[in-house]
């Protein structure tokens, strides 16, 4: 038991990847469907950031009496996914958008059977 509460961070990344896994492959409304992705999206982040960070560290400026430092690497390219995954959730909605104007729905039965008469 006190392994799953000293691993607790690890569990809530599990817990929403799972989520939005399911999400993703479950829903048929494409907007559902982009937050499932970003629900993801956020577990690995936070797995990144669990990862980089080292109890008891400092900042990794040189000075005297501290021994352990913290990675800044992994919180940085956080940053960069964060930015990197608002874009493609920006594209991911006019997408949406563009598909509702055509087909006049954002359901994936719906957009197939469409496509099917066609």
């Amino acid at each position: 038991m006190q392994f799953i509460l000293d691993h607790y961070n690890y569990w809530i990344v599990i817990f929403l990847m799972m989520v939005g896994f399911y999400t993703v492959i479950s829903r048929g409304n494409l907007i559902k469907k982009i937050a499932g992705l970003n629900m993801f999206q956020t577990s690995v982040f936070l797995l990144y950031i669990s990862i980089g960070n080292v109890s008891g560290g400092t900042t990794p400026i040189i000075a005297e009496g501290f021994r352990a430092y913290s990675n800044p690497l992994p919180h940085v390219l956080i940053l960069t996914a964060i930015v990197v995954g608002v874009a493609t959730t920006a594209l991911g909605l006019a997408l949406v958008v563009r598909i509702r104007e055509a087909y006049g729905s954002i359901e994936e039965e719906e957009i197939h059977k469409q496509d099917e008469s066609f």
